[in-house]
């Protein structure tokens, strides 16, 4: 994939297939009425059909328009008003990214840049409608037959500007093309990493195609198995393990950008490549599903990648602790007792909360980096989805500044996420009889007890926790991994960078 932009430009130039923006009321955007003129009215009589009303995500390929050095002309509505919101400009892109698909067009000639975007410079509207159109390219069907016909992939975008930019507006549309090329390449990676089937992505599998992705950008990377998690003390990550015959993996990488003395951030990503809930048996309706529980560190992953590729200055450390979560004759029982790398020891009620124990392990191990500040990201609870729905991500934190950071890099990314509270009330329900803590509190606040128990292992660095189990994945008609919260990590990390 190549995105490219050219100025000084003239819409009339060849070209496979030209995006031009139409509002309401048969109204053409500036560079939609300059083909408009060259057409001889072609566009105005077709809208005058009133089969096209532009509505915001509404599209039709042109063909045959005269005048004109593009093979197709693809019409996308914008809706009315004098500036179109983002979640409409969402919509647009991605309808459009979806037409591209169909029609298997290999080339896009952009001509969007006269749509005013409410809250958005042209660049980062520009990064928007890249990342709509990307994102709907994506397929997974490795596992399926070759097509009789091969498909025609996208290959070529180009981003046309009529005149030309000042010195200024040209560095940030640049800078918004590679980070929008940055983002989909790295969340089509997450993507491909979860949407594998758990008989292919273990543990070891997963740790594998971490180093080769990593060996492939000058990243460093370490691979911990049973025996260093022994030594270490990692007791709460080998207890979720015990019950299957694939041994945990942590896998550890570190991308050196900044300067050398520069503290990192660290990024923990929770791996549980298939979870069955261990002895505390999850149903079996929609247990396939549960290969999606290592998104969060396939999001980990997956960002690291993108800071390499955009080579921000930074020093950023990647911790995935990998398992999965079976029953059998070895497995942990509701009622034992596992000491933590930390030294406290946890009642293990339920084994179906295992994300927040291998979690315990890798954020204390995350402490011998000295952090400058951690963010871990898991599919965590069900009650987060019960709370937020599939819309938006829970964010809770020890740190204000830093929630509110990943706060900020959600709504620049519309990749977004809610801020929770992380009371220490909340703390009582997970107190235990027999053990420091219980590793579940009750079905209350269960989304914040979760959080409240990955706190007590967070105490000596600024922390903040994205529970990502309501949009990491998608069920029905369109089911796969979504590749979030990706966009936000490295909107978070672009921010950073930039400081």
């Amino acid at each position: 994939m190549e995105i490219s932009l050219q100025q000084n430009v003239t819409l009339s130039e060849p070209c496979a297939c030209l995006v031009l923006a139409c509002h309401e009321n048969d109204q053409l955007g500036a560079n939609a009425q300059k083909i408009d003129e060259q057409s001889d009215g072609f566009l105005s009589r077709f809208l005058a059909s009133g089969d096209f009303t532009a509505e915001p995500g509404q599209c039709q390929l042109l063909y045959g328009v005269p005048n004109v050095g593009a093979e197709r002309v693809l019409l996308v509505g914008v809706g009315g008003g004098e500036k179109l919101a983002e979640g409409k400009l969402q919509k647009a892109a991605r309808s459009l990214g979806q037409v591209v698909a169909r029609a298997q067009l290999t080339e896009l000639c952009l001509a969007l840049g006269d749509v005013a975007v409410a809250r958005r410079s042209p660049a980062a509207a520009m990064e928007l409608w890249l990342r709509g159109i990307l994102d709907a390219q994506y397929r997974f069907d490795q596992h399926k037959e070759p097509a009789r016909h091969p498909r025609r992939n996208l290959e070529n975008i180009r981003v046309l500007v009529a005149g030309k930019l000042d010195a200024e507006a040209e560095r940030e549309m640049q800078q918004a093309l590679a980070v929008a090329h940055a983002i989909s390449r790295a969340s089509d990676w997450a993507r491909d990493l979860a949407n594998q089937p758990g008989n292919i992505c273990t543990p070891s599998w997963l740790a594998e195609q971490a180093q080769e992705m990593a060996s492939s950008r000058g990243i460093e990377a370490e691979i911990l198995g049973p025996a260093e998690m022994q030594e270490l003390g990692m007791h709460l990550l080998l207890g979720v393990a015990q019950g299957s015959r694939q041994e945990p993996r942590l896998i550890v990488l570190h991308y050196r950008g900044g300067a050398e003395d520069a503290a990192p951030i660290v990024l923990v990503g929770k791996g549980l490549t298939f979870d069955a809930g261990g002895i505390s048996l999850k149903p079996a309706d929609k247990m396939d599903e549960m290969k999606y529980d290592m998104c969060g560190g396939a999001a980990a992953l997956a960002a690291i990648q993108a800071a390499a590729d955009l080579k921000l200055p930074l020093n950023i450390t990647v911790i995935v602790p990998a398992s999965e979560n079976l029953p059998d004759g070895q497995a942990t029982k509701p009622g034992d007792i596992h000491r933590s790398m930390a030294g406290l020891t946890v009642e293990i009620i339920n084994t179906d909360a295992e994300g927040r124990l291998i979690l315990a392990d890798a954020l204390t191990y995350a402490k011998r980096f000295h952090p400058d500040v951690v963010i871990d990201m898991a599919t965590l609870t069900g009650a987060c989805i019960i709370a937020l729905g599939h819309q938006t991500a829970a964010v809770l934190g020890n740190h204000e500044g830093l929630v509110a950071e990943l706060l900020h890099a959600g709504r620049s990314s519309q990749d977004r996420a809610w801020e929770l509270p992380l009371f220490d009330e909340y703390q009582e329900q997970l107190k235990s009889p027999f053990a420091d803590l219980s590793n579940v509190g009750g079905r209350p606040a269960g989304t914040i007890t979760a959080a409240c128990f990955l706190s007590r292992f967070t105490e000596d660095y600024r922390w903040a926790h994205l529970d990502i189990a309501g949009v990491a994945w998608q069920s029905g008609e369109h089911k796969g991994a979504t590749g979030r919260p990706v966009p936000l990590l490295v909107h978070f990390l672009r921010q950073r960078a930039l400081a």
